[in-house]
């Protein structure tokens, strides 16, 4: 798995003006989101994406996907050859059209952060994303059928009316979703069956890579292992690549081979899961991993305690990020920013105290 590398994340910025008006002027300053931030995903992997709110977890998301146009850095898509069905297209349409995707489903690497926009429109079928709620991010005047060939049409990929039935049927089974589902709309389903159709959305392009962006939080516990479930499932099956976004680290620890902490727009802690779960290294993933509730009753629960909020990104602390809160934290940790280091094969942290 280590050569077989889908995308690579360098040195990934995001940054946001914000307007201060002032008595006479008005000031610009720079939000930033996600300051720095480099990281690789393999095919059929996922990586696990946690930290608090406000510390820049969707950002990143979207900004790979493009939905949020980097300010700097780059992000590197290396594809493998796939096959497209162009048999509705004719004449002009079709040499513009194989131009594009003989680009885009070839093999190679790809910049996702300089592709043109008519490029990226074509590029869009092979990466996706699934919404963390359920309820806001279904069309209630569409039906499930209509809801789920969408990225189809919407993409161009297909106009024939019988193969988008087939493709959506086929996907639909896979999400355990039955025939009669899709006749209906979506006022009609529970919460975990309405994250079922969007993910049968996300996935009916056979994309490369998907963003989970806290695709169970809002739903219950039981429902959130089933959807778990069926996301390693298809994983499994079409060998889809996931980031996975999300608070709760007991799910994270079921669904992902690698996770990334998050804190103030940069990682402070990347490493496979067993290793950060089991040995973590720096305090802020100690202070995370100890809030996590045991399944033993009479087991003490006892998490470490950090002062104060998150700061303002706006005004983000010198030197070590997490200085304000740490309880270990010295005059070094507010001078200087820890280097980002591998501390043991494949386990990184920024701090330095390890």
């Amino acid at each position: 798995m280590k050569n077989d590398v889908l995308i690579e994340v360098k040195d990934l910025e995001v940054r946001f003006p914000i307007k201060k008006k002032k008595l006479f002027k008005t000031e610009i300053e720079e939000l930033r989101a996600v300051d720095g931030v480099s990281f690789d995903i393999h095919r059929g992997e996922t990586v696990g994406l946690v930290g608090e709110s406000g510390s820049g977890k969707t950002t990143v998301g979207r900004a790979i996907l493009r939905a949020i146009d980097p300010t700097d850095g780059d992000v590197i898509f290396h594809t493998k050859k796939r096959d497209v069905d162009l048999g509705h297209l004719e004449g002009e349409d079709l040499r513009k059209f194989r131009k594009k995707m003989n680009m885009v489903f070839s093999e190679g690497a790809h910049s996702l952060s300089d592709m043109a926009s008519d490029l990226l429109r074509a590029f869009r079928p092979r990466m996706s994303l699934v919404f963390q709620d359920p309820y806001s991010s279904l069309n209630p005047r569409m039906t499930v059928r209509d809801i789920i060939a969408e990225p189809l049409v919407a993409g161009g990929l297909m106009t024939d009316r019988d193969k988008i039935d087939r493709r959506v049927r086929k996907i639909a089974a896979r999400c355990k979703l039955n025939l009669e589902h899709l006749r209906r709309f979506p006022h009609a389903f529970s919460g975990g069956q309405r994250q079922r159709i969007c993910i049968a959305r996300a996935l009916v392009t056979k994309p490369d890579f998907v963003v989970c962006d806290e695709s169970v939080s809002a739903l219950d516990v039981s429902i959130q292992a089933e959807i778990v479930n069926l996301l390693k499932d298809l994983q499994e099956e079409m060998g889809v690549s996931f980031l996975f976004i999300a608070h709760d680290l007991s799910v994270v620890a079921q669904m992902s081979h690698r996770v990334a902490v998050m804190y103030v727009g940069k990682f402070v802690e990347y490493a496979p899961t067993d290793s950060l779960f089991f040995e973590p290294r720096h305090p802020y993933t100690k202070a995370l991993l100890s809030a996590i509730p045991q399944a033993d009753p009479e087991a003490v629960f006892d998490p470490l305690s950090l002062k104060g909020e998150i700061p303002n990104p706006l005004a983000a602390p010198s030197g070590c990020r997490f200085h304000t809160r740490c309880p270990i934290a010295t005059e070094e940790c507010a001078r200087s920013e820890p280097k980002w280091r591998e501390v043991v094969p494949e386990h990184f942290v920024a701090c330095h105290k390890v």
